[in-house]
């Protein structure tokens, strides 16, 4: 089972991206969900989780610049992305937290450039 993370694409410095990750009820219903992401030549890193019941953490350099949120009817995971730096640019993927490696899907581009 992979959690398949949509939405990325390429903005400019600036621009905003909102990404979906959809999963089975019976992965997203009792976990915290957490968005990763992975930049040419580091490793992956959390940027944001949500737990159950609505609570968040988010990575520092991304804190009120993006909004995590979940949509338990729709078993979705979203990452509003706003204010949008180049070092931004990476991969991004949806998983557990903690993550599961068999959850790990292919992700989604973000590319931020002008």
């Amino acid at each position: 089972v992979q959690l398949q993370a949509s939405g990325g694409g390429l903005v400019q410095p600036g621009g905003s991206l909102r990404l979906s990750c959809a999963a089975s009820r019976n992965i997203f219903s009792i976990n915290t969900m957490g968005w990763y992401r992975q930049a040419p030549g580091k490793q992956r890193e959390l940027v944001a989780m949500i737990t159950s019941g609505g609570s968040t953490i988010y990575l520092d350099s991304v804190k009120g610049r993006f909004t995590i949120s979940r949509n338990n009817a729709k078993n979705t995971v979203y990452l509003q992305m706003n204010s949008l730096k180049p070092e931004d640019t990476a991969v991004y993927y949806c998983n557990t937290y903690p993550m599961l490696p068999l959850y790990w899907g292919q992700g989604t581009q973000v590319t931020v450039s002008s």
